[in-house]
């Protein structure tokens, strides 16, 4: 059995219950998806690889194949891409910076993510942000933003401070 004739045997099904396949199909295809950086490097990321991953994350960080560079990422999203309607969204944790600066959380700005925002533009994506509040010495203990100590809790504070306006630069770049 083929493909085709595997997909025209469902359209019928749906259709006996009243499901117009191609249209839900229409729909699905305006819905964009933001898929997970963390997919292509198991939660790595490019700011701090040679740190162990922390904070409850229950990955290894090691698979076999996991991109190692932003560029090699952008490259498998790429391909992801070509196999999935539509067009999407990348949505990127705060350690994915592409930067050859070494900045902490807190200090990170739009520009360590310039290179994304260009790829994103030139592919026809979006792109979301997230803060990363794991995997880093001032979380060690568990506590981020309801860490006792003041120095730490304000640390955790301006990360997410400088996340928000990652992220409306983002939206700001790419339209959505």
């Amino acid at each position: 059995m083929s493909i085709e004739s595997s997909y025209e045997d469902a359209r019928k099904l749906y259709a006996k219950h009243g499901i117009d396949v191609d249209e839900v199909l229409r729909k699905l295809a305006q819905i964009k998806i933001s898929v997970h950086c963390w997919q292509g490097d198991d939660v790595r990321g490019f700011l701090f690889q040679d740190q162990e991953l922390t904070g409850g994350i229950s990955v290894t960080g090691n698979y076999p194949g996991a991109a190692r560079t932003p560029q090699e990422l952008r490259s498998d999203l790429e391909k992801a891409f070509s196999l999935i309607p539509g067009k999407h969204k990348v949505n990127l944790h705060a350690i994915y910076a592409d930067t050859n600066e070494q900045v902490d959380l807190d200090q990170l700005e739009p520009r360590h993510f310039q290179s994304w925002v260009d790829w994103a533009k030139a592919q026809g994506l979006g792109l979301d942000f997230n803060p990363t509040c794991f995997s880093h010495e001032k979380s060690a203990d568990g506590f981020t933003l309801s860490h006792p100590d003041a120095d730490i809790r304000r640390f955790w504070i301006d990360h997410c401070k400088a996340s928000r306006k990652i992220g409306a630069y983002f939206g700001e770049q790419l339209g959505q």
